[in-house]
């Protein structure tokens, strides 16, 4: 794991290695372990390395192959690598280093880029053709790691974040209206190729962009599996798809213990992180290290899941630490998690990861956690209502959407909203598309493809990176995602969500951790916001730069800050909580 950067001139002059330099500080956390910078006349690459596979210097980045004429400059890992590695030996490539950078390499040029539908794996990468001076930029099939992007005058930089870019200089930080709506609307969801920034863009994820020393470039979709029942699988039973499902987590899980270090896992105590405990342990995985995270209560709302969390590491003997965040802990590392995102999320579970992160890290370098379960197999509570709906449309945002167009209006200040209805616009066009069969299968679609990349997963990249730790997520297997798409609604569905990955998980972990009340990553003092954080909020939205923005309507501003406790969008979340990150976000990045 790791950062990558990049500066691209289109006009024949000499790429900008100051600017590159820039983001490669900012992205030292990403990469603590080493730094590299390779420029080649108009293009420069920057690199800094988390040592995971392959410890030697032989793998540092960007790594050139001059006898193949390719650089790379790489961000993640390539799980099926060895076996990649022995079919291009047989190919007659010949290795220096022992991971998987060089394999992206090779492969690159054997394979073309059509290498990409070969990897198992989480990357973004940028690969130099030094004969022909193209450029292609690549993302993992669930953009599990981030490619931003700045398009200047005949130039274009490159960066593992939005913040790197912005250090960079020259990018234009005006706020982009449909991106506040998305923002506002699809609960903190920005997707591709937008962000908040007019100036920063995001390469898709399963997305290919190829670029001419002219700046011309084609773009092309590598991966789109259907949401739809395959011929033959009619008659599969329950017990059918829990197996086959049970099989590929199995691989997935046993893939992401590739490492030339030790792999721990995330431990909430919910059944998609215990499963992945009880398979490590059925793997023959001893002591392996597992943490959990807990905070206080507020409100009556409890602050942890630790009777879970105990459970799953006694019965598997893990060496399991568990981290108690009190109150004045979390309001002192607010500003520090906000200063980590790289786009605003609201998300309590920021904080949670990032001070579970912080603590991870002093003691291994590596986690497997469970993000990416909820999307692939219906395990939220939306699902249910649309198994029957005429208008999955309507019906979707009505469930999922903090607030509508109409209610937006009212809290937005006129400058600042959008001229369209831009989140139901963009949710319309995914939940109508081809490919999907039942309104649950498009929401799933939805929400795996578009949702989950800009919020479970942006997530953990981001407070898990802050710290140097790479997290892998095993249910965002690529081959296990294909076929939980094709498993009918009403399996998924069962058993209050998720019924086919709960009867796999009674194969493995205790039943109590599957037969409770779905968990999530309680943070109760940012949801009922009082006392000091209500004094903080208060202060960042009465501030001169927020007034001199004007995001919101004062009366709007005034009826949160009044009674915070009775405004909670559908979703859980408090609306105070949602302002008011948004402005300590681009407080925090100068803009």
């Amino acid at each position: 794991m790791c950062g990558i950067a990049g500066d691209i001139r289109f006009d024949g002059g000499p790429a900008d290695t100051r600017a590159v330099a820039s983001m490669m500080d900012v992205l030292a956390p990403r990469g603590p372990d080493g730094a590299g910078l390779q420029a080649r006349g108009s293009i420069a690459f920057g690199h800094r390395r988390l040592k995971i596979i392959d410890l030697s210097d032989k793998a540092a980045q960007p790594m050139v192959d001059e006898e193949l004429g390719l650089t790379l400059t790489f961000n993640g890992c390539i799980y099926n690598y060895p076996e990649l590695r022995a079919e291009l030996e047989g190919r007659g490539y010949r290795f220096t280093s022992s991971g998987d950078t060089e394999v992206i390499l090779k492969a690159f040029h054997a394979w073309g880029e059509a290498c990409v539908e070969r990897f198992h794996g989480m990357f973004a990468f940028a690969i130099l053709d030094h004969a022909s001076g193209a450029v292609t930029l690549a993302r993992d099939r669930f953009g599990i790691k981030p490619l931003y992007y700045a398009e200047g005058d005949r130039r274009l930089r490159i960066a593992s974040s939005l913040p790197a870019l912005l250090a960079a200089g020259d990018i234009d930080s005006s706020i982009d209206r449909a991106a506040l709506h998305n923002y506002m609307s699809f609960h903190a969801v920005v997707p591709p190729p937008r962000t908040i920034l007019n100036g920063v863009r995001k390469l898709p994820p399963a997305t290919l962009r190829r670029y001419a020393p002219d700046g011309a470039f084609t773009e092309r979709v590598y991966w789109r599996p259907p949401h739809q029942r395959r011929e033959g699988d009619s008659d599969l039973s329950m017990q059918d798809w829990r197996d086959r499902v049970l099989d590929a987590l199995r691989t997935a899980v046993r893939r992401r213990m590739v490492a030339d270090v030790p792999v721990g896992v995330l431990l909430s105590g919910g059944v998609d992180s215990s499963i992945i405990v009880g398979l490590l342990a059925q793997e023959g995985q001893a002591n392996l290290a597992t943490y959990s995270i807990g905070f206080e209560e507020a409100n009556g709302e409890k602050g942890d899941e630790f009777v879970y969390s105990d459970l799953i590491a006694k019965t598997f003997g893990t060496d399991h630490h568990k981290i108690f965040v009190p109150s004045s802990d979390l309001m002192g590392a607010l500003p520090d998690t906000i200063h980590a995102m790289s786009e605003p999320m609201v998300s309590y579970d920021n904080i949670g990861f990032y001070l579970l992160s912080r603590e991870v890290s002093k003691t291994i370098k590596v986690v497997q956690s469970g993000q990416g379960a909820d999307e692939v197999f219906a395990g939220y509570h939306w699902y249910p209502p649309l198994a029957d709906s005429t208008d999955v449309v309507g019906d979707y945002a009505r469930l999922f959407f903090d607030r509508n167009h109409a209610t937006l209006a009212r809290q937005l200040s006129p400058d600042w909203m959008a001229e369209t209805d831009a989140s139901r616009d963009l949710v319309a066009a995914h939940l109508t598309a081809e490919g999907a069969a039942t309104p649950v299968d498009r929401a799933l679609r939805l929400d795996s493809q578009v949702m989950l990349v800009d919020d479970p997963v942006k997530r953990v990249d981001n407070m898990t990176m802050a710290w140097g730790l790479e997290a892998r997520v095993p249910f965002l297997d690529h081959e296990l995602a294909e076929l939980a798409a094709t498993i009918p609604p009403e399996f998924k569905l069962a058993q209050g969500g998720k019924g086919v990955l709960k009867e796999a998980a009674r194969l493995v972990v205790p039943h109590q951790v599957i037969d409770r009340p779905k968990g999530y990553f309680p943070v109760p003092q940012l949801k009922y916001i009082s006392g000091p954080y209500l004094d903080m909020v208060r202060d960042v939205l009465g501030s001169q730069a927020a007034r001199e923005r004007g995001l919101f309507r004062a009366d709007y501003l005034d009826t949160l800050l009044a009674d915070p406790v009775s405004h909670i969008t559908p979703l859980r979340g408090s609306e105070l909580w949602q302002v008011s990150l948004l402005e300590m976000w681009l407080q925090s990045h100068g803009v």
